[in-house]
Order: structure tokens, then sequence, then C-alpha cells
């Protein structure tokens, strides 16, 4: 049997906690293969966003510019207790414009 094996990078984001109390909170850019041998991600940036569930942005983490390139770029960010229900995303911002986004949503 012939398989391809795919190649490529994904960007991950991991919540771990209970309600609107996070106890852990990572993103970053996992690749695989071919893709883990380019030059990477150059002036990147990180940040965490929380809506309420109107879709409204009441906080943002905003991450600090990497000037290096890398080609597994990842923040953690603090545990938190947000004030409501709603989102939580993550942001990967390449030389300034946003290339990805992924969100949890934070329900009862």
């Amino acid at each position: 049997m012939t398989m391809k094996v795919p190649t490529g990078c994904m960007f991950t984001h991991i919540i771990r906690g209970g309600g609107k109390k996070i106890t852990y909170q990572n993103a970053g850019v996992d690749c695989a293969f071919v893709a883990a041998l380019s030059t990477g991600f150059c002036n990147w940036r990180i940040d965490f966003t929380y809506a309420d569930t109107n879709n409204k942005t009441y906080r943002t983490s905003r991450g600090r510019t990497h000037p290096e390139c890398k080609i597994d770029p990842m923040r953690n960010n603090s545990p938190q207790t947000l004030p409501r229900y709603g989102k939580a995303c993550a942001h990967l911002h390449v030389n300034g414009v946003r290339r990805v986004s992924q969100c949890h949503h934070i329900t009862k």
C-alpha cells in the first residue's frame, strides 16, 4: 500500500481548567517532515484574546514580537479566572499579519 505522509505545519491551542478558571494555556506551531526544514516564522508573536458570549472581545494578552525566525514558535499564558463565559482564542501573527487563529468555547 502507498501512503502520502503529510508535510506541513499545524497551529495548536491548549487550554486546561474548569468553568471560567484557566489553569494552563499554551499555543504554538508544530511542523512535520519537510516543513520542519524551512526557515520558519520570522517576526512572529502569539496573542491570546477573550470574548463574551456576544463575541465582544474584552481582554487581549498581546505577546511580544520575536525578530528571529523559528520553526516552532510557542507561548504560554498565565493561569487566570475569566470574568464571563464566551471564548478564548490564540492568534499567530507573522510580520504583523494574523496568519491563523484557534478558539475554544468556555461554557458552563
